[in-house]
């Protein structure tokens, strides 16, 4: 154990602090390697009948898709000794493939957007590896949220920086994004692998957090077979419409009028990521494991209801542009931050399970980027008249009495589950 890593470990102040930064900037730098490129619009470019801008974020969700289903196994059963490693192994593989997408020409280049994805899906569950099972993890998981939160709008930002003010053109401009986040990238995961692994007292205040094998899994499923369905499908909506508005996001904007105004994406996401990092870290002073998976679940279900009023908000001329993404935005991330972490963070610990949050988000996350592509060909194929504008109110209304409805049963399940659990013990 190295000294730093030994004096994080008996200092809980010094630890927090120091692993709640590592974990904050490392995601932030890799944001570039996941979305830098939609901050170009590729506005004359159609093959197929398709537009391109919808080919290559297909080809992205695919290789997230793919990547997810192989995270199911690889990030569950990785070793802490070996988290480090495989990060930066994934980003320097992702960036070898914006190179090549940068020479070969459209549409043959799609297949390296697909390729450069296809090990990106595996960094949030490895991230989450090195923060679970702790005290503190609320917190931990809080300003890993938050990094996410503003990274899309700095991934943009730092996409339309390179092609207006270095002049680098649409196909460069995610190459030449991602090698100005190399360093920084690894010099943060440096710091990530000096986090120490919880202690005792973590381990009996969460559950022991370990690898799992194959029977491991297939036991926590077989379990939480009926709510794991119920989340995972509204997960698919919660994630296709976070999807849709992070990549649609310069459309949405040039059409109400902001298109040149390359720092909306960071001003807008900022405010969001304050907000539900306050709320995520307060958590942290709920002790009881299964109070606060409730108070998850209610957050969860604010959220949804705020996607769906905000809009109509918007639609009545009570609230501006601006204010409305925002506050959708918010909503969005209220529920989808919660379900990305803490959720199950606090269901394992909650239900005394021994397992891993990697595992399982990397599970959910495997079907949500599959129903994001559905929704991408149905707006391409069935929607073409309909801007991208309009058809993202009309996908916020439907997602947010969806998810409202199916986070309620999920809810109702998980209560009579708890239930039973406790009438099974005294019995």
């Amino acid at each position: 154990m190295t000294k730093l890593k030994a004096y994080l470990a008996n200092n809980s102040f010094a630890f927090t602090i120091f692993a709640s930064l590592a974990a904050f900037f490392t995601y932030l730098c890799f944001y570039p390697f996941r979305r830098a490129y939609t901050a170009a619009t590729y506005d004359t470019l159609i093959f197929f009948g398709v537009h391109y801008k919808i080919l290559i974020i297909t080809a992205q969700v695919l290789g997230f898709a793919v990547s997810k289903g192989l995270g199911i196994k690889y990030v569950s059963e990785m070793q802490p000794s070996s988290r480090a490693q495989n990060l930066i192994i994934i980003i320097l593989s992702s960036w070898v493939c914006y190179l090549f997408f940068a020479w070969v020409p459209a549409p043959y280049n799609l297949v390296f957007i697909f390729l450069a994805s296809l090990p990106l899906g595996m960094v949030y569950g490895i991230m989450l590896g090195f923060l679970e099972g702790r005290r503190v993890t609320d917190l931990l998981v809080a300003v890993l949220t938050a990094s996410f939160i503003m990274g899309s709008g700095f991934a943009k930002s730092i996409g339309k920086w390179v092609m207006v003010t270095l002049n680098i053109s649409e196909f460069w401009m995610p190459f030449v994004a991602c090698a100005i986040m190399l360093l920084p990238f690894g010099c943060c995961v440096w710091l990530m692998s000096q986090i120490p692994p919880p202690n005792q007292t973590d381990q009996e205040s969460r559950s022991e957090r370990k690898p799992m094998q194959k029977a491991d899994r297939r036991a926590f499923i077989g379990q939480f077979t009926v709510s794991l369905s119920i989340f995972v499908a509204s997960y698919i909506l919660l994630t296709t419409f976070r999807e849709f508005r992070d990549n649609f996001a310069p459309e949405l904007w040039k059409t109400l009028g902001y298109g040149n105004n390359s720092a909306i994406f960071t001003q807008t996401e900022i405010p969001i990521a304050i907000a539900v990092l306050l709320i995520m870290a307060a958590m942290r002073w709920v002790q009881n494991n299964y109070r606060a998976f409730v108070i998850i679940e209610g957050l969860m279900l604010l959220g949804g209801v705020l996607i769906g009023l905000s809009t109509f908000l918007y639609q009545q001329g009570v609230l501006s542009p601006v204010s409305w993404l925002t506050l959708l935005g918010l909503g969005l991330y209220m529920a989808y931050a919660m379900c990305n972490s803490l959720y199950f963070e606090r269901m394992i610990a909650a239900f005394r399970q021994s397992g891993t949050v990697g595992f399982l988000i990397t599970f959910a996350d495997y079907y949500a980027y599959l129903g994001s592509i559905l929704v991408l060909f149905y707006k391409n194929f069935f929607q073409k008249e309909i801007n991208y504008l309009d058809f993202f109110i009309y996908l916020s209304y439907a997602v947010s009495v969806i998810y409202v409805a199916l986070i309620g049963i999920s809810v109702w399940n998980l209560d009579l589950y708890h239930k039973n659990l406790n009438n099974h013990k005294k019995a």
